[in-house]
């Protein structure tokens, strides 16, 4: 058997799932061999970011058994990078199951757990991908937009910071959001179309799908229903191919809107 460097195949599993390929990715890393606990270890975080972002993307609950794992990994092997990892990845599956429940009640605790976070990351980008999830939390289960927004902007400062494009295009994605909410439709594409193109450098398909979802709510908000009717039928479209549930309805809703306000 070849043997494969590490670090590339992990980096291949990576890329994997943000091009939803996220069955793919696991069977990638979970057949690699790892001969150190140092390797373990790495696999073992690899393959449960990959079960944290496949569980959202397409709202299944498979995560819980590779962070289990994960956490055996690190009493054997300590790492501090790693152990912030693993307690960003609980907060993620956990605002997951939050924000599918609406359970507004888990907001207060989440909000303390991302605040901790973003004071104890070891960079820029950590701090900064924190920084988000506190804002996502004041804004989807707390409803504190003020919060929301500063948190946002300071994600979006340290996404910057650390050339993190992930981190830059969830900060803008939602600040564009704010900025549509207060009927500030130039700034809102401003921030989108940024958002969108940064996801499509880095091949995020989820994270473009979901952005032009956003861009065809923008068209028809601008008067453009053909432009909006278009881009949500190919939103449609992908969401379906790649079994995002929550996709398939934002763009089938916005497809069905245009269809009644034509007829």
């Amino acid at each position: 058997m070849t043997q494969i460097a590490l670090s590339p195949l992990i980096r291949s599993g990576l890329c994997l799932m943000r091009a939803g390929r996220w069955d793919d990715a696991t069977q990638l890393l979970a057949a690699a061999r790892a001969d150190t606990g140092e390797e373990r270890l790495a696999l073992a975080a690899a393959l449960a970011e990959v079960a944290v972002d496949q569980d959202f993307a397409q709202q299944t609950d498979d995560a819980g058994a590779r962070l289990v794992v994960l956490a055996e990994a690190l009493s054997e092997t300590p790492d501090a990078f790693i152990a912030w990892d693993f307690a960003f990845l609980q907060l993620r599956k956990e605002y997951g199951v939050a924000l599918l429940a609406t359970d507004r009640d888990s907001g207060a605790d989440l909000a303390e757990r991302a605040a901790h976070l973003a004071k104890t990351a070891p960079d820029d980008s950590r701090s900064g991908h924190a920084h988000f999830y506190a804002g996502v939390i004041a804004d989807n289960l707390l409803e504190q937009p003020e919060a929301a927004f500063a948190a946002y902007t300071t994600a979006l400062d340290l996404g910057e910071r650390s050339a993190d494009d992930l981190l830059i295009s969830l900060a803008l994605r939602h600040l564009g959001d704010h900025a549509h909410t207060a009927g500030d439709l130039p700034l809102a594409r401003i921030h989108w179309e940024r958002s969108t193109e940064l996801r499509q450098k880095i091949g995020h398909l989820l994270g473009t799908l979901a952005q032009q979802t956003l861009l065809a709510v923008l068209a028809r908000d601008e008067g453009n229903p053909a432009a909006s009717k278009a881009l949500a039928t190919e939103v449609n479209r992908w969401s379906h191919q790649a079994s995002l549930p929550w996709l398939q309805a934002q763009s089938a809703a916005l497809t069905n809107d245009q269809k009644r306000s034509s007829s």
